[in-house]
């Protein structure tokens, strides 16, 4: 199983009416869940104990929930597996039982026991911008995420909808299809995505101290001088 980043192949996956399991109940579950369950899925959740948030989709029926571990029969007839559990005997057990019977499965901060990848997810209204570092760099996904989700805050959901409902009038009404085409590009013609990047002060050097020096020192008295968690 390589280590090396893998740029998988990107798709849409439909899991409306799909049963899906979540394995843990902490907050990577419950995020895990909530984007499930936006999807579509039939979800089920699988762990002793669980985030309020997950406990209250249970009890209003967006979810089963079984508060116990894993056991084999939860696989049965499971078309999408997140285990989002840090056990590395339990991350295998899975993976290799799910594999078996055909399913998808996705182990967390953990690609070599996975056979799909997880996304950073920015979904404001209607848009989907998926986010991935091929398992490069999960922290740069998460930050990238988080400076997409402010940039599309506000009234961006709104001027999509509107643009939804547009096409959906233009396309009743207007048969040639080029004036259609013509009539929604217009509408899109003066949007723009503007930005910087800004990159971490002495990233370089950083970087190659992390590569370099005695990673068992870092966060104590005897660390570096270039250790990027400061002097």
């Amino acid at each position: 199983m390589s280590e090396l980043p893998n740029p998988y192949f990107q798709v849409g996956l439909d899991v409306m009416d799909q049963p899906c399991l979540v394995i843990g109940g902490g907050r990577e579950a419950e995020d895990k869940a909530g984007r499930l369950l936006a999807a579509g899925a039939r979800l089920t959740v699988i762990s002793p104990s669980a985030t309020p948030a997950l406990v209250e989709w249970g009890a209003a029926g967006r979810l089963t929930h079984h508060p116990r571990c894993f056991a084999e029969s939860d696989l049965d007839d499971v078309f999408l597996v997140l285990n989002t559990v840090r056990d590395s005997a339990l991350t295998a057990r899975v993976y290799e039982l799910a594999t078996a019977r055909k399913a998808l499965i996705n182990s967390y901060d953990n690609p070599a026991y996975s056979n799909v990848g997880m996304v950073a997810l920015v979904h404001p209204g209607h848009l989907r911008l998926s986010i991935s570092t091929s398992n490069a760099s999960p922290a740069l996904s998460s930050r990238l995420r988080q400076d997409f989700e402010e940039i599309f805050a506000g009234e961006f959901a709104a001027y999509l909808d509107c643009l939804a409902e547009a096409r959906q009038r233009v396309r009743a009404k207007v048969e040639d299809r080029e004036t259609r085409f013509a009539m929604l590009r217009s509408l899109v013609s003066g949007f723009r995505l503007e930005g910087t990047l800004h990159y971490p002060a002495d990233w370089k050097r950083h970087v190659d101290a992390l590569l370099t020096c005695e990673l068992e020192l870092c966060g104590t008295e005897k660390r570096c001088a270039d250790c990027p968690l400061g002097s």
